[in-house]
């Protein structure tokens, strides 16, 4: 299969737009087909086992996944006024979609760090590049092999990212307005991550280290810079901006941290993800720290539970288990809890008050509370 099987719409982006397509998804899929029959031609004269690893990132980025980034931005641009129909809005779409790239470069890379295994059910891409490896009896580490083709396509992606953006068909005054909000989004996603390493490397075990990465790693490239991209596309006010920023900021929080707890408590067939690999991988999350700000105060033998699970990659479900019971005796998952509660409810007060159009307010709330109230 070349990548043309995997970027053939049934309806073109403009056809679907014409005929009342609403659903986010829909239009963020047909327009990330699209754009990857544009490189078809490119990637084969290349040639080599070029044109199968393209395949490969096509399908990791067509196979699933929420959607939620250009879902934002889509929502933000018709909250501001835009227009659902018209070369603007195909141009629109191509612009929200392009997020998705960004999206697959951060999730290929992160699992790279994580030495994840599984992403939404399926291999990773350098576990499925390392698996190739060994089943051709290549030679060399397979092992190193996978890490080293999966770092290349989510540079790629990164990189198509930006193409697909430049190339969405934007006029030039609102493509001069999004490019410094790109540019921040990448600085800061960019950023959250490093912060994340450091955090699981211990340099800093405070709540308010775990939220900073919570901002930059996951909030500002979730929610409050999709909503700003959203917003600057369809030339929101100031005031329009600001509050977008705010809710985004608030929600993009309250994501995560329900990540958190999913990490933990997750059903793996919901997350796609082994339940407790947040515990393996070491991940310094806000509901760890609050755990183990709380066992520090009275309760040391939980306190080196906690030290000494974080990072071990040979714990059992019987160890998983008993994390989760300490940190729920702790007052961890209640903590937590609230402060998913408080974010949301800031948010949407912000939302209310907010000139969002009405229509968009109220996909904006729905939004909202999906990403925040999902279950274990």
């Amino acid at each position: 299969m070349n990548i043309d099987d995997a970027a053939t719409p049934g309806l073109d982006l403009g056809t679907a737009l014409l005929r009342g397509e609403s659903s986010p998804r829909v239009l963020v899929e047909t327009a990330l087909r699209e754009f990857f029959s544009t490189r078809s031609e490119q990637v084969a004269a290349i040639g080599g086992g070029y044109e199968s690893a393209v395949q490969d990132l096509a399908e990791f980025v067509l196979r699933g996944g929420k959607r939620i980034r250009p879902a934002f931005a889509w929502s933000a641009w018709l909250g501001a006024g835009g227009d659902a129909t018209g070369d603007r809005a195909v141009a629109t779409v191509r612009a929200c979609a392009s997020l998705e790239l960004v999206q697959a470069c951060a999730l290929i890379h992160d699992d790279i760090i994580d030495a994840s295994v599984t992403r939404r059910g399926f291999p990773t891409l350098h576990v499925g590049f390392a698996s190739r490896h060994r089943a051709a009896g290549w030679s060399g580490s397979s092992a190193r092999f996978g890490e080293s083709a999966a770092i290349l396509l989510g540079d790629l992606a990164l990189c198509w990212a930006d193409d697909m953006l430049r190339e969405s068909g934007v006029d030039s005054a609102a493509a001069t307005r999004v490019s410094p909000v790109w540019a921040a989004m990448r600085t800061e996603v960019l950023g959250g991550q490093l912060l994340d390493i450091e955090a699981e490397a211990g340099l800093d075990e405070s709540v308010d280290a775990a939220m900073r990465v919570n901002r930059y790693k996951t909030a500002a490239y979730t929610v409050e810079r999709p909503l700003h991209l959203g917003g600057v596309l369809a030339d929101a006010s100031p005031e329009l901006i600001s509050a977008y920023r705010s809710f985004g900021t608030d929600i993009g929080l309250a994501f995560q941290l329900r990540d958190d707890l999913l990490g933990v408590f997750g059903d793996p067939a919901v997350t796609g993800k082994p339940s407790g690999d947040d515990i393996r991988e070491g991940k310094r999350t806000v509901l760890m720290a609050v755990g183990l700000e709380s066992a520090d105060r009275g309760d040391t033998a939980a306190a080196a539970v906690l030290r000494t699970s974080l990072g071990a990659a040979d714990l059992s479900d019987y160890d998983i288990a008993d994390v989760r019971t300490i940190l729920t005796d702790l007052g961890a998952v209640d903590d937590v809890e609230r402060r998913i509660s408080a974010l949301t409810e800031r948010a949407l007060s912000t939302l209310r008050t907010s000139t969002t159009a009405p229509a968009a307010a109220r996909q904006l709330c729905d939004m909202a509370i999906a990403a925040t109230q999902r279950s274990y």
